[in-house]
């Protein structure tokens, strides 16, 4: 009986002891949830990888940042909170659409504590103004993030960070972003003068003979821009009434747009508006060349005025009155001589007086001044009542010189020749249809014999070994002593070159298709300025440099090798016997170019208004007059009765 009794206990006893298991496994894992919930709580406000953040949320006061793209990182960071200061809004401060350049630095805060806020701070500094970004970590009573928060918070601290890397902009490079934005001077100037040619535009593509409403107000709204303009050059010589008229003309301009809208129409419109303009343009250059070259040929009225009656001046003195003293100085050779070759009064005058102003010892100068017959009387009487202080000076008439004859210079032969003549005067070719003929290789100017006279100076200076030579288109505003110092190495010319990389080189002023040009000289060989030069008389003789310059007069007689004037002649006779000075003795253009610097100018031992605009003209430019009034007598009573003033 006992044996069946323990047959029946023990299967009995097996599922109470499985049910045991059962209930041991259950509290045990109800112990160890328990304990894991306990270290959430315990570590919920620390640095540790948190399992599942999709139910944690935040009370924060900070603006909420807009989602950004996601950047892959293997760590997740702690999100950033940004708080901005006055006049920073938006993150786009920070994120890289500030239009100021931004350097950020980062401040690290130590000795933080656990459980304790402390926040990482990061300052942007745009210009003066400085932006603290501040990096929160959650304190335990606020709550937690979201996902989304946190993932724009992080993208955000990682894009201060990659421009806190970046290589700060250079500050030139600042400043030149900074002087793109400046105001354009004459940008209404501009738009008014587009608008006018777009209303011109709509004004032709209309019907022929329409009087439509939109005609009309384009041509009283091109009326109005044109009065409001004006003659001005800049905005702030615009009338009060110019943005008021803009805006108006661009209201019309947007209606014609609207009712002529045939873009095709309007390209070809403006295509032909393009090309007439283009002629038009064409024809008043060389209707202006025209003019300029006349201007140069004419001579102011006052000009002519004033050589009369100083004429009549002159005749009225003795014998002894008209003499000038010093004349022993004339062929001493140890004196600084100048030779000038004139027959303008006020040109020869400046360069006397500019020249005295400026010399260290006056004493020793010694001017020796040409002219012709016309003007030898008037010349000699402004320099008896106006004495170059303590130089010397002597006024000579070519007319007087016996020995320049044509017999002797191939030149004074080529200038009393009819045909010659006839190509300098006649008047067919006084026109700006004349045809393609260059008008300055066609001034009367080269007929007369001053313009070639410099290259007779041992004949005109047989005692002298040195001449300084100057134009009467020059200013002096330095000393000149330096120049009799200069080692010219056995050359004859000392003179300033005037050729840039490819220009005013030698292919310029000589005709290189004739085979006589081109066995002889180097196109690329760089001409030089006359106007201001220094000749060793002695080594002119040596090379006997006259005969030179009448074989090459004499092989030009139809002018097929150079174009008649003294340049082309100075270049093939000097050629490879002249000493180059330093480009400050002598600064050329102000004749005509209007961008010659100021710098260079106020360097410049010598000034040089070589070309068509004299000082003395109208037509000269008058940034350059200054230098040269400055040495005119304009007080001289002469000079008031003619109406010569500044």
């Amino acid at each position: 009986m006992h044996s069946a009794v323990k047959r029946r206990g023990g299967p009995l006893q097996r599922p109470a002891t499985i049910t045991g298991l059962l209930l041991i496994s259950l509290v045990a894992s109800l112990v160890f949830l328990a304990d894991r919930l306990a270290d959430f709580s315990a570590t919920s406000g620390q640095k540790d990888f948190i399992d599942n953040i999709s139910s944690i949320s935040v009370s924060t006061d900070s603006e909420e940042l807009r989602a950004l793209e996601q950047e892959p990182s293997a760590v997740l960071k702690k999100p950033v909170g940004v708080i901005y200061k006055d006049g920073i809004n938006t993150p786009a401060n920070i994120n890289g659409s500030s239009k100021e350049h931004s350097e950020i630095k980062k401040k690290i805060p130590s000795g933080r504590k656990e459980n304790e806020f402390k926040p990482e701070i990061f300052v942007l500094e745009q210009g003066d103004k400085k932006t603290e970004s501040v990096a929160n970590t959650a304190s335990e009573g606020e709550g937690t993030y979201s996902s989304q928060q946190i993932s724009a918070r992080e993208s955000q601290k990682m894009r201060i960070e990659r421009q806190n890397s970046q290589k700060i902009i250079p500050d030139a490079h600042v400043r030149q972003m900074r002087d793109q934005k400046k105001i354009i001077p004459d940008a209404h100037v501009r738009q008014m003068r587009d608008q006018i040619i777009r209303a011109k535009a709509y004004l032709n593509l209309a019907p022929a003979r329409n009087n439509a409403p939109i005609v009309r107000e384009l041509r009283q709204r091109i009326r109005d821009v044109h009065r409001a303009l004006g003659e001005a050059t800049k905005d702030t010589e615009l009338s009060r009434r110019a943005p008021e008229r803009i805006r108006s003309m661009e209201s019309t301009l947007f209606k014609a747009s609207k009712l002529f809208n045939d873009c095709s129409a309007m390209v070809k419109k403006l295509r032909a508006m393009m090309h007439s303009t283009e002629e038009q343009l064409r024809v008043q250059k060389k209707q202006s060349m025209f003019l300029i070259q006349l201007a140069a040929r004419s001579f102011p009225k006052g000009l002519h005025c004033l050589p009369m009656r100083l004429t009549a001046e002159y005749y009225a003195l003795t014998p002894n009155e008209q003499e000038f003293p010093n004349k022993g100085k004339l062929d001493d050779p140890s004196l600084y001589h100048h030779a000038i070759f004139s027959d303008n009064i006020l040109a020869a005058a400046v360069v006397v007086n500019s020249t005295v102003f400026h010399s260290k010892e006056a004493e020793k100068i010694v001017f020796h001044l040409v002219t012709d017959k016309l003007n030898y009387a008037a010349m000699r009487m402004w320099f008896l009542a106006n004495p170059p202080g303590n130089a010397t000076i002597q006024v000579q008439n070519i007319d007087e010189f016996t020995w320049l004859n044509s017999s002797y210079s191939p030149i004074l032969k080529q200038l009393e020749s009819a045909s010659m003549k006839e190509y300098y005067l006649k008047s067919q070719y006084m026109s700006p249809d004349g045809g393609s003929t260059n008008l300055k290789h066609r001034n009367p100017k080269y007929l007369n014999m001053l313009n070639h006279l410099r290259f007779y100076l041992p004949e005109l200076f047989p005692k002298l070994n040195k001449v300084i030579f100057l134009d009467d288109d020059v200013v002096v505003q330095r000393d000149l002593t330096a120049l009799w110092g200069i080692d010219m190495h056995g050359k004859v010319n000392a003179a300033v070159e005037i050729c840039g990389e490819n220009f005013f080189r030698l292919d310029k002023y000589l005709n290189f298709s004739n085979p006589l040009i081109a066995r002889d000289f180097d196109p690329n060989s760089c001409a030089w300025g006359y106007g201001m030069n220094i000749f060793d008389l002695q080594e002119w003789k040596k090379k006997d440099l006259t005969a030179i310059y009448h074989k090459w007069q004499n092989l030009n007689e139809d002018s097929q090798l150079v174009k008649l004037g003294s340049l082309p002649f100075g270049l093939i006779t000097f050629y490879n016997l002249t000493h180059a000075l330093d480009k400050s003795w002598h600064v050329l253009g102000l004749g005509y170019n209007p961008s010659v610097s100021r710098t260079d100018i106020a360097k410049a031992a010598v000034i040089h208004y070589n070309g068509n605009m004299k000082p003395w003209l109208e037509i000269g430019i008058a940034r350059y007059k200054q230098y040269w009034t400055k040495y005119v007598k304009y007080d001289h009573i002469f000079m008031q009765q003619c109406n010569l003033g500044e």
